[in-house]
């Protein structure tokens, strides 16, 4: 049972973090932008069930929640806080941030793009209670989906997914165009 060490705020004002003392995944993530996707997770059902949540992202020892902008912050995290001290420690899960068909070292430009996102993307959205999914590479276009509080943050969508395609250019592959879905 996880105990909630703090809660953050977001870039996103509709998303909070919770930082636990405990891992709740073993360096995999989990999203989930409704309630019918969690439906085999315990944890984000119960988050959905508390009300006015369109989004459950976590991973090792954070939760990020997203809401529906109607509900008041300090009522909602302390009905949300009962599931996550409820949930068990340490959930074995498959990681979701590649693409499912993923085999390291079939594809030399996905390995690279999985890296660099890895080394200077990933840690930075994590941080904020965010997450990044590799949907899919066909030939030059990488198609990516944010998770937690960078799904539905407006600077997701311009300022930091400019800087992602300017990275992955600079130093992956200059023709590389990312698509955010």
């Amino acid at each position: 049972m996880p105990k909630i060490e703090d809660i953050e705020y977001t870039p996103n004002p509709n998303a909070r973090k919770f930082i636990l003392k405990e891992p709740i995944t073993n360096g995999t993530s989990r999203s989930y932008t409704n309630a019918s996707q969690a439906v085999d997770d315990d944890l984000a059902l119960s988050l959905f069930s508390v009300g006015n949540v369109t989004s459950v992202f976590y991973m090792d020892r954070f939760i990020t929640v997203n809401q529906d902008g109607t509900a008041e912050w300090d009522d909602l995290l302390r009905r949300l806080a009962v599931p996550i001290r409820e949930a068990p420690a340490v959930t074995a899960v498959a990681a979701n941030s590649v693409p499912t068909d993923y085999v390291r070292g079939e594809n030399e430009l996905l390995d690279k793009i999985n890296d660099l996102l890895d080394a200077k993307i990933r840690p930075g959205l994590a941080g904020d209670g965010g997450g990044l999914e590799i949907i899919s590479l066909e030939d030059k276009r990488l198609t990516i989906r944010y998770q937690g509080a960078c799904g539905s943050c407006p600077s997701s969508l311009s300022g930091t997914l400019y800087a992602i395609e300017h990275m992955l250019k600079d130093e992956v592959d200059p023709d590389l165009e990312v698509i955010s879905v």
